[in-house]
């Protein structure tokens, strides 16, 4: 299904291809479209203007030696369940998926903590006189996680294989979160639970289709897991790299671009860049119309960022929030609701929605030994120019009283900060793009990755099926252009 040109069994390419390709950037997407071209039998060249390839999926010491802590995503329920990343030999490249005992943690004010489990009966034995309507909620989408998966990461119009899967699912997503919580759930825990998961839409829960990626993170807990990359997020970067280097393909860090008009001797360049770069780097070679098109491109709230290098593991009050290496502090529904619709409104809430990492419980290289990291981050209004450290750290104190004694050192991520470090992060935006009702549809355009440029074609986190680590935004993308290329 995936690289149809490229025949696994023997090695070989079905017929010569003698096509070349430029990628601008080597986020997982860019990495993604070079390999897909690469599977093809085209000569690839990614052109990375930082001197480090990877993109969002990146790992450094930004606060003591010795402290590798993940410079953007972190946690990869999608990856692990991507398609495309099944279809590649990742692991002989050196990616290895390391698993916590349990996906998600959201501690309450009692001292408790709601856990996602793999176990879907676990689950719901946690939520009590709820637990009967969750696993009603969840199981059809847990016993059929691979078609969804693939039906939800594939192309935004097509027919689907499971159109019953397919229908239940789009009922329930096209809801609100809060809704749909209130809906199926009494109680309090339940209603935490998913809202939290609700919460990573960056949308404001009273939002149509905000439920959707409630339900798609419910389901992967439980189907596939939230994992994290043993060494971190660049070894992801690192196994992508190296699959295409061995398929010939080339990268060059160090090597920004300016102008399309640089790339002018290849046959097709596909950008791993936002709309706003896009513009860019285009000049005046896009129509009025398209430009407009990208021009009103909508940015959703960013995102304020803490990574911590910690003397020992946070304190969690709630001893299981030890067993994931994910975890929402936010309380209640109404809460982490009222927290999501603030940046929408151009404010932070003065109890923010945090989600915290620490993936040095689970990984020993992340820190040296006896030491942790740890990060989190709460959204807030595009472009924010404030600080909510304060404001996190309170939120992590709540849940983990003495949290502060903990921390050796610490690094703040600004709205700024992450756009200067990546480009594509508009504004802190860590997602691609808001997650509107007609963006989730024709993300940037109605054209997606193609655009009125001959062999010019968008494969970012801005085209569908939007962000998070999976790959298929450049994968569709390179789809897209060989189609193309085969036609004429």
């Amino acid at each position: 299904m995936f690289g149809p040109e490229f025949h696994p069994a023997s090695g070989r390419f079905r017929r010569p291809f003698t096509k070349t390709a430029a990628i601008i950037g080597s986020g997982p997407n860019g990495l993604s479209a070079a390999i897909t071209f690469a599977r093809a039998g085209a000569e690839v060249t990614v052109f990375e203007g930082r001197d480090t390839f990877g993109g969002a999926a990146s790992t450094g010491e930004v606060t003591l030696h010795g402290f590798h802590h993940d410079l953007g995503s972190s946690i990869f329920p999608m990856g692990i369940s991507s398609p495309f990343f099944q279809s590649l030999p990742l692991a002989d490249f050196g990616l290895q998926w390391i698993e916590p005992d349990a996906p998600l943690a959201h501690p309450l004010d009692d001292g408790s903590a709601v856990m996602l489990e793999h176990d879907l009966a676990k689950t719901a034995a946690n939520l009590g006189p709820d637990g009967t309507a969750y696993s009603r909620l969840m199981r059809p989408l847990v016993e059929q996680w691979p078609a969804l998966c693939r039906e939800i990461l594939g192309p935004v119009i097509h027919i689907p294989s499971h159109p019953i899967l397919m229908a239940r699912f789009g009922i329930l997503a096209t809801l609100p979160a809060d809704l749909l919580a209130k809906a199926f759930f009494r109680g309090s825990r339940a209603r935490a639970l998913f809202a939290g998961n609700a919460a990573h839409s960056v949308l404001p829960l009273e939002s149509p289709f905000s439920a959707a990626v409630g339900l798609v993170l419910g389901a992967a807990g439980h189907a596939s897991g939230w994992p994290i990359a043993a060494g971190g997020a660049q070894s992801i970067s690192n196994a992508l790299a190296g699959y295409l280097k061995s398929l010939g393909g080339r990268i060059e860090t160090g090597r920004p671009v300016a102008s399309l008009k640089e790339l002018a001797d290849y046959d097709v360049t596909l950008c791993d860049v936002s709309p706003r770069q896009l513009l860019r780097l285009a000049g005046d070679e896009l129509p009025d119309n398209y430009r407009r098109s990208l021009e009103n491109f909508r940015y959703g709230p960013g995102a304020f960022k803490i990574d911590w290098a910690l003397c020992e593991p946070i304190p969690w009050r709630a001893k299981d929030c030890l067993r994931a290496a994910t975890v929402h502090l936010g309380g209640s529904l109404e809460e982490i609701a009222a927290s999501e619709r603030a940046p929408w409104e151009g404010r932070v809430d003065e109890n923010p929605f945090v989600l915290v990492t620490q993936p040095s419980l689970f990984d020993s290289t992340r820190a040296p030994a006896g030491r942790h990291t740890a990060w989190a981050y709460c959204h807030v209004p595009n472009g924010f120019t404030g600080s909510a450290q304060e404001l996190i750290e309170d939120q992590v104190e709540r849940f983990a009283p003495g949290f502060r004694d903990c921390v050796l050192a610490r690094k703040v991520w600004s709205t700024a900060a992450f756009e200067r470090w990546n480009p594509n992060l508009v504004g802190g935006d860590l997602s691609g793009g808001a997650m509107s009702i007609s963006q989730l549809i024709f993300r940037p355009t109605v054209s997606q990755y193609r655009t009125p440029k001959k062999g010019l074609y968008l494969c970012s986190a801005s085209t569908p099926p939007g962000g998070a680590v999976h790959g298929m935004c450049g994968h569709l993308a390179a789809k897209a252009a060989l189609d193309d290329l085969h036609k004429h």
